[in-house]
């Protein structure tokens, strides 16, 4: 049910040589380095969703020290 089939070695190494051939050996760490801190902020902002909704809750409870 792939669309493409499994990848072998052998197309993993051809689509990593188009990669470096379109990007350059220079601009690849660059571009890890913005993929990587692109999906930690992605993961942050989902998780800390629920985080910022949590604080806000104990914002705005009333407190009991009556």
């Amino acid at each position: 049910m792939f669309l493409f089939g499994t990848l072998g070695p052998q197309e993993l190494i051809l689509v990593l040589l188009i990669v470096v051939i379109i990007f350059g050996a220079k601009k690849l760490p660059d571009l890890g380095r913005s993929l990587g801190e692109g999906i930690k902020n992605f993961r942050g902002s989902v998780s800390g969703k629920d985080k910022d909704k949590e604080k806000d809750d104990e914002k705005t409870a009333p407190s009991s020290k009556d």
